[in-house]
């Protein structure tokens, strides 16, 4: 076809009974609500299509009328695969109603699993979701009853156990763009998200089926950027030109340039938050924001955090992300959620997940629902509601550090923040530390056993997941640990002198963050191991701006050298460490001197492989030994190598 534009209608009469449909959609940014509203009208006039096999990784919905909750009837609907579900209830009704086969898999496999299915393979073999309810040995991600057939496969490959997803054909994809020329090219430059529409389209196209895309705007043939093209039109069939009232970029918002990255809006004017249980324990997470890391929050209790990192003014010290492909910026909130304002990049979703997976997270901070006794998380579902997993299985087994968010009651929890301390008015109705979890969205046992730093962060306190099981580790101030802690419980944590919670979490004015994040004394980031004559210095997030900065360094490491009296061993911590390149001759000028004068041997650490290729050629360019290595293990035993050859 030279010419791919036909009306909604047109398009959505394609779609045949039986057909298995991806529908792309992050709540509304990128939901192709002008094609699901044609074939609503469809199934209601005809009857056709049915039996419908859906396939979406986020959930394309605002929680009421629009995006999947216009087509959920049964009938038209035989079976759902979905990540999230909270925002399309009227679909999770059939599912707990046993009206459809329902399965619940991790969001970020089913974005990653598009691509396998493009190039045929048997599936998406990941860790990710071992021993939560999407594990065979659980549930499988089944949902119901009707639920039956296997979609995930429990392997063992090397000696460790993965799972596989496996692969099905899709028959129809419907996407959404900005721009389409007649030949089918799509641009998304006014999208707040791409989302997996090249991902979902190849795979569509793959599998022998059909590519719908719903635009704002028709181009001529030819006059469209080709860099700016995200899916090219081999992989569309047909292009349908929506009502903007059925196009908007989000929910909330009919468009932001500063979502889409047309402008950058000032970040002085995020709203403070108000003094009550949500600050506190935005507050509290945000305690743990690592100075030059990366960082996801989820929706919901976390979003705070942000406004508190803006409050503080510390959100440059940090890049926030959104798991459906935003990097930087200030992420967003409620039918907002997924934008970010001011983003540094925006990428697929399937590729965040990549790196998100990885390991790319240096902490995540994550809703807190329901916990039991092993620290595991349901977060997905809670008799008969339906919430599902959505990204909350990859980013919170994958993270390096991981807070989990919320109020230490549920339904009718009223507390008061007086002078820095903290009162219970009323206490909640509903317990969210119980015996055992429901539903394991989150597998605390798993996380004891691989050593991952998980803290449960309450307005009245504050529990951490250790190898020996849930510890209570904060106290709030004001709060009586059998009076208000353990009398509402299902279990009884490991208890063993907690510290007190920071009253500053309790006071009105700002907390003074950037002081408490960057250090900016060294005092706390030095440390002495007298069984091992060991001094271990601690640059994370660390930024030297200026030479006071590197005389404030030589200071602090000098005194506590001084008074040791002898020469010692040091490691160097150089994670998320940042020097301006004006004076970079000057520190590294004054770590000779301290190394020269003070130290038997020194061994330093960082993952950035820059920083290493940086450090190694300034500390060789001194005549100093370049003993850099990537983790702290490699740069303790290196440093006890050398210590055991004397």
């Amino acid at each position: 076809m030279n010419n791919k534009i036909v009306s909604a209608a047109e398009a959505v009469a394609v779609i045949q009974s039986g057909d298995t449909v991806s529908v792309a959609g992050f709540v509304g940014i990128g939901t192709p609500d002008e094609l699901l509203i044609a074939l609503e009208k469809r199934f209601r006039e005809t009857g056709e299509p049915r039996d419908l096999t859906l396939v979406f990784a986020a959930a394309p919905g605002d929680g009421r009328d629009k995006g999947l909750n216009r087509i959920a009837y049964a009938g038209l609907v035989r079976r759902a695969i979905g990540g999230h579900w909270g925002l399309v209830p009227k679909l999770s009704a059939l599912a707990m109603d046993n009206q459809i086969e329902a399965y619940n898999l991790p969001l970020g496999c089913i974005s990653q699993l598009y691509r396998d299915i493009a190039a045929h393979r048997a599936g998406l073999v990941s860790r990710v979701g071992l021993r939560t309810f999407v594990d065979p040995r659980q549930d499988g991600g089944k949902l119901n009853a009707r639920t039956t057939e296997e979609l995930v496969e429990l392997l063992v490959i090397g000696g460790k156990e993965y799972l596989l997803y496996k692969a099905f054909p899709i028959n129809v994809a419907l996407i959404r763009g900005t721009t389409a020329d007649t030949a089918g090219n799509i641009t998304m430059e006014r999208e707040a998200l791409t989302l997996d529409a090249l991902a979902a389209a190849m795979a569509t196209k793959n599998s022998g089926g059909l590519v719908i895309c719903q635009v704002e705007r028709i181009a001529q043939e030819g006059s469209l950027d080709a860099r700016r093209v995200q899916v090219p039109g081999v992989m569309v069939d047909c292009v349908v030109l929506a009502d903007l009232e059925n196009h908007k970029q989000t929910y909330a918002v009919a468009h932001n340039g500063a979502f889409s990255g047309q402008i950058r809006v000032p970040m002085d004017r995020v709203a403070v938050l108000p003094l009550d249980d949500r600050k506190v324990i935005a507050r509290r997470a945000a305690l743990e924001l690592p100075p030059g890391g990366v960082v996801n929050l989820g929706i919901g209790m976390p979003e705070g955090v942000a406004a508190v990192a803006a409050e503080e003014k510390v959100l440059q010290y940090v890049t926030l992300t959104a798991e459906p492909g935003v990097i930087g910026g200030m992420p967003q909130g409620g039918l907002n959620f997924g934008a970010a304002l001011n983003p540094s990049a925006v990428i697929q979703q399937n590729q965040q997940f990549d790196f998100y997976d990885g390991g790319g997270l240096d902490l995540a901070v994550l809703g807190l629902a329901q916990t039991d006794r092993l620290g595991n998380v349901n977060v997905s579902k809670f008799g008969t509601r339906l919430a599902g997993a959505g990204g909350f299985i990859n980013i919170s087994q994958n993270a390096r550090k991981l807070v989990l968010a919320g109020c230490f009651t549920a339904g009718g929890l009223v507390v008061a923040v007086d002078d820095g301390q903290l009162r219970i008015v009323s206490e909640g109705r509903q317990r969210k530390f119980i015996d055992a979890v429901e539903h394991i969205t989150f597998s605390g046992e798993l996380a004891g056993e691989t050593g991952q730093s998980v803290l449960y962060v309450t307005e009245r306190c504050v529990f951490r997941r250790t190898a020996e099981g849930m510890e209570l580790a904060e106290v709030a101030p004001g709060i009586d640990i059998d009076r208000d802690i353990l009398a509402h419980m299902g279990f009884t944590p490991i208890i063993n002198s907690p510290a007190l919670m920071d009253r500053r979490l309790f006071l009105p004015e700002p907390m003074g963050m950037e002081q408490i994040l960057m250090g900016l004394s060294l005092t706390d980031r030095i440390s002495f191991d007298t069984e091992r004559d060991t001094m271990f210095i601690n640059y994370e997030g660390f930024h030297v701006r200026t030479t006071d900065d590197v005389d404030l360094v030589r200071r602090e490491v000098e005194t506590r050298c001084r008074a040791i009296g002898h020469r010692i061993a040091v490691i160097v911590n150089y994670d998320g460490f940042t020097l301006d390149p004006a004076v970079s001759d000057t520190f590294f000028s004054m770590i000779t001197y301290l190394q020269q004068r003070y130290y038997t041997s020194a061994s330093r650490y960082t993952t950035s492989a820059f920083m290493r290729l940086k450090l190694g050629a300034s500390l060789a360019e001194r005549a100093l030994a370049p003993h850099v290595f990537e983790t702290l293990p490699e740069a303790q035993a290196f440093m006890a190598m050398v210590q055991s050859a004397k």
